[in-house]
């Protein structure tokens, strides 16, 4: 058996790690869709994440194959919903183009990704 102090301090790590493990914003889901292809080229970029986000420390970039960013650089978190980021599209050719984000969520932690899309004619 135990002893009475190992159980509380291996509960206590365990308490600890899943509350770091939750104290971030991770990306939920996204419009277009993580890996997608999209037939018309999208007006909007949207991203939801697990958290509220902090609208000053929070981007999204959209970029084509070559790397030159494409967005209309007006990305925002909605007002009305704290966990949307938004980013507005010019009309896009067919193409892969790859989504890059970093976002701070309001409880302070960083997190940032990316993920591409293709627009099919």
């Amino acid at each position: 058996m135990k002893h009475p102090r190992q159980l509380l301090f291996g509960s206590a790590c365990g308490l600890a790690f899943f509350s770091l493990a939750h104290a971030h914003a991770f990306l939920d889901h996204a419009l277009p869709a993580v890996g997608s292809a999209v037939h018309g080229p999208p007006g909007q970029v949207k991203l939801w994440f697990t958290q509220a986000l902090e609208p000053a420390f929070s981007t999204v970039r959209v970029l084509d194959r070559g790397g030159k960013r494409i967005d209309k650089a007006d990305a925002q978190v909605d007002r009305a919903d704290a966990t949307l980021l938004t980013v507005s599209l010019p009309q896009l050719a067919p193409g892969t183009y790859r989504v890059k984000w970093r976002v701070l969520s309001v409880d302070t932690h960083v997190t940032e990704g990316d993920f591409t899309f293709d627009v099919t004619p």
